[in-house]
Order: C-alpha cells, then structure tokens, then sequence
C-alpha cells in the first residue's frame, strides 16, 4: 500500500481507502469483518456518509483497540432517521443529535475529518453559514474534537468558495474520466479545464482530496453502461484518480467482503494494468494536448518522469509556490531531454512534449 502525507498534518494516509455507502446492506457482522480485513490490508482511511446508519455500531465495534490504526470523515449533515434511512440536513439541532449519536456508537472521543456535507450550490454554503452549522464545526475544530475541518462537494465553483475560507484541510470530491472529460452525469459539474485548476489549486494551497465515485457508480467498469461504450478496469480508474494533482486517496464504497476482496488487488496490481492511456480513445477535443499524467510514454531513454515534470509545471503556473522546489529534488531533469521523439510517439493524448521540455526547462532551469 502507497501513503500519502496530508499537507497540512501529519498523517500518512493509504492511497486505498474505503466508503461505506453501501455497506448497510450487509449483515453487522460483515460489516465488522470488512473493516477488520480492510485494516488488516493497510487500509487506514474510511469515509463514514450515506446508505445507512446501521454501519456505524459495527464500525465502531471493528477499530474498538484500533483507532490509531485508522483515519475516518464524519459528515455533517448526512442524518439518519430512526431506521437507519440517510438524509441530508441544514438543521443545527438534527446535525447536533446525530453527531452525538455517531459518536456514541463509533465508541471514539475525536473525528480525524469533520466534513460540511455535499456543499454543491450556492445555497448550500449560504444555508451551512446562516443556521450555524460552519461555526459549530469550526467550534469542535477549536476544541480538538475535530483533528481536521474540510468539505464534500461535486461543483467546482462552489468548492473554490469554501477553498477562500483557507479552513479547509481536505476536500472530497468526484473523480473520474467520465466526470472530467464531460461525460458522466448530473454530478459531473464543471468544465474539463474547471476541474482541473480546482485540483492544481488545492495541490497548490495544500488542501488533500479524497476521491468519491472513482467507478462513475460501476458504470464505467460495463461496456454497456460506460458513457464511451469501452470498459475500463477497478485498477485503470484508481490509478486515474490517484495521479490527479492533491489526490491522497480514492475511496470507493463496497457492499461486502466480495467488494473489499475485488478492491485488494489493487496495491499489488502491475504497472501495465494500471495503465488507462485507452482513455484518449475518448477524450473531447478540447482536452487534446493536455498532459493527464498517465505515464504512458515511459520509459523516457534520457531517464525524465515526464508525467511527474508536467504536473509541476502546470502546478507552477497555477500558482504553487512549492512546485520549483519539488522540481529541483528531481533527479532528471527536463534539460535532459534528447528531443528523441519517444515521448512523441507514445502519447495518447497528442501532448507535443518534446516542445514542452523545452518550455519546461527554461521556465525551471532559466
């Protein structure tokens, strides 16, 4: 398993984690031993929101002797009725009880990630303000209660708000090839390049993501349900999430230990599966000749991690003050570059990165 240190704090987290959307279909029992497999595999991050809320006295049993171990997001203003039914809330008392009620369950005294929940409009932010919710998490955060404040969202507009408060530590949000190249659904919000400033902008200002809906919901893992019409592999979209900008963990949910099981091939997956270059099959054209990361094009006969060099560039440019120096640890490179034409002709994008060498050199290396 590969870890991730949050920016602002210290914990490692796995680039694998886990949801628990649909988890409440299972029996407790299994519930528990999902969480305990998981654990027992290097999985530490858990996102706690949606389905039911039957999963969480189980969870609670699963890390009893075991917090340390783990890392979780708690959502405020995902409620649960008396049957355990999710919804969703902007009232301050119904999000005070149901905290208390977690917490009770979870058997913990600390939430590592307090989240506002699914912030997608602006009416969202405005309600979370105005009836006191932002301020109650911000309070828990004061107390230690709360190790991390951040926020779950599907709009890049609205999350650029939340991103203004400098509050916020982590951010989940829905990654996916669908969702990024204007193919998926009603919450694939935002343009290819809106998504993309949102990512390098949280690299740039130290703000992790968490990634929800990294399968499009299972869709793209069906040739007959994928909006390209071309399957693609668990490991092709993990891999795709995890080498967006900020990106620490993806974080699909499972209904089962056969879900978990299916998931835990992934840390041992090869390169070669991991590979979704097929994307460019896909891609609109206006994101023809953007570097994505994939890799595809090594290896790089002068030795360059071509995807690595591209994202600091375009980290620079978005701002990062930290990219140059992440660039000057780099052991090639792009001055090394031989303008040999590999690169070139492996890219399934169309990115003309002999050229970008070149720019990337002389804005680095002067």
């Amino acid at each position: 398993m590969e870890y991730r240190k949050l920016p602002r704090g210290e914990e490692r987290i796995g680039t694998l984690g886990l949801g628990t959307g649909s988890l409440y279909t299972a029996p407790p029992a299994e519930i528990e031993a999902v969480v305990s497999r998981a654990l027992d595999n290097g999985i530490n991050f858990f996102d706690l929101c949606g389905g039911g809320g039957s999963v969480y006295a189980p969870f609670g049993r699963a890390i009893r002797g075991r917090r340390q171990q783990l890392y979780f997001q708690l959502h405020f203003g995902a409620v649960y009725d008396e049957q355990g039914e999710y919804g969703w809330s902007r009232d301050l008392d119904e999000i005070r009880r149901t905290f208390d009620r977690e917490m009770e369950q979870l058997g913990t005294d600390y939430v590592d990630f307090g989240f506002l929940h699914c912030v997608d409009e602006d009416s969202d932010w405005e309600d979370l303000q105005r009836n006191g919710i932002y301020d109650f998490v911000l309070s828990l955060h004061a107390q230690g209660v709360l190790r991390h404040v951040g926020f779950s969202s599907h709009s890049p507009s609205v999350a650029n708000k939340l991103l203004d408060t400098g509050k916020m530590d982590m951010m989940m949000f829905s990654i996916n090839p669908a969702y990024d190249f204007e193919k998926g659904d009603e919450l694939g919000i935002g343009s290819t390049a809106e998504r993309a400033a949102l990512f390098r902008r949280c690299e740039a200002e130290g703000v992790g993501i968490s990634v929800m809906k990294p399968f499009h919901g299972g869709r793209l893992l069906s040739a007959e349900t994928s909006p390209f019409r071309r399957a693609l592999t668990r490991a092709q979209c993990l891999q795709y999430c995890l080498d967006r900008p900020a990106v620490l963990t993806a974080v699909p949910g499972v209904r089962g230990l056969a879900d978990l099981d299916e998931l835990l091939r992934f840390p041992q997956s090869t390169a070669e599966q991991r590979d979704y270059a097929a994307i460019a099959a896909f891609t609109p054209a206006e994101a023809a000749g953007n570097c994505v990361y994939c890799n595809h094009c090594r290896p790089c006969p002068a030795g360059i991690d071509i995807g690595m060099v591209n994202k600091y560039y375009d980290l620079a440019l978005a701002g990062d003050k930290m990219a140059a120096n992440h660039y000057e640890k780099l052991a090639v490179k792009a001055s090394a570059c031989l303008q040999c034409g590999h690169c070139d002709s492996r890219c399934p994008f169309g990115v003309p990165q002999q050229e970008r060498m070149a720019a990337i050199a002389a804005y680095f290396e002067g």
